[in-house]
């Protein structure tokens, strides 16, 4: 299965040839920051931004760490600084679709985390605030994306778990090696589930021969002990040997081997035990 960071490293890789996409990707990744600074753990995403920036002519300072560097310890984020102000406006109502792609990709580069498990794929976007939130869910609401949201920790988590919905904001933002592998995934799963179905109904199919067949051996040695199988007719006595031949088989193979239907093996059958319970009773 695809890993969460392969697609992050498919996004980040992806350069727009264009400036307004290159401008829309960048206030994606700025997104929910407010005083202009990106925080990443991700040094690809951190080059990211400030590719972007460089080629956009603005002056941007190389990544620093958040804190100094200590003796020990474990990652630490990424700080890119940059000029909000010097990007302008943006509208996502008033965007092209290609500006609204870039924006979403640097949305997801910026505050997104993607984790793919036994139960499913899920994507989560966190921001510190509501009114970014909101603006989000409506803005992928607009690309029927259904994404929910809830407070966490003093956080805004807009988050995605349906897999269509997530695959559909994969291919906007161009990560379309991950469509692919969650593509794959998707119908491996699908295949896996109809196979345990059909083994399930097999197990099923086979307990009940077993327990049909033991009866019916059960009924055969009890007429056979009363004295009652050579008084039988013809055509059910040769049923019982059959069955006592072929303890293990199905009806179709019985009926295969007697030159009977189905039915007419299972009439047979069922008769023996009638007959058994009757000197039962």
């Amino acid at each position: 299965m695809l890993l969460a960071g392969e697609v992050k490293g498919e996004l980040a890789r992806i350069q727009p040839a264009r400036a307004c996409d290159r401008r829309a990707e960048l206030l994606g990744l700025l997104y929910g920051s407010p005083n202009g600074a990106l925080r990443t753990l991700d040094h690809a995403i951190a080059r990211t931004a400030v590719h972007l920036a460089s080629r956009l002519g603005l002056t941007v300072a190389p990544p620093r760490p958040a804190v100094p560097e200590r003796a020990r310890g474990g990652r630490r984020h990424l700080v890119v600084k940059l000029d909000r102000s010097a990007l302008g406006t943006w509208s996502w109502d008033e965007a092209p679709a290609c500006d609204r792609r870039a924006f979403l990709r640097g949305v997801l580069l910026g505050n997104g985390s993607i984790s793919f498990t036994a139960s499913g794929p899920h994507i989560e976007i966190v921001l510190g605030d509501s009114d970014a939130a909101l603006e989000l869910q409506r803005a992928l609401a607009s690309l029927e994306v259904r994404a929910l949201r809830v407070e966490r920790r003093g956080r805004q988590v807009v988050y995605l778990k349906g897999q269509e919905e997530i695959a559909v904001l994969l291919r906007l933002v161009g990560a379309n090696r991950g469509v692919l592998e969650l593509e794959t995934y998707r119908v491996g799963r699908d295949v896996q589930a109809r196979l345990n179905r059909l083994i399930n109904a097999e197990e099923a199919n086979l307990a009940r021969t077993v327990r049909a067949a033991d009866r019916q051996l059960s009924a055969i040695a009890r007429l056979e002990a009363d004295g009652g199988l050579a008084s039988l007719a013809p055509g059910l006595r040769e049923m019982a040997v059959l069955r006592r031949q072929m303890p293990d088989a199905d009806l179709d193979t019985l009926a295969a081997a007697i030159g009977l239907s189905r039915s007419a093996v299972n009439h047979r059958l069922r008769r023996l035990v009638e007959l058994a319970t009757d000197k039962e009773d």
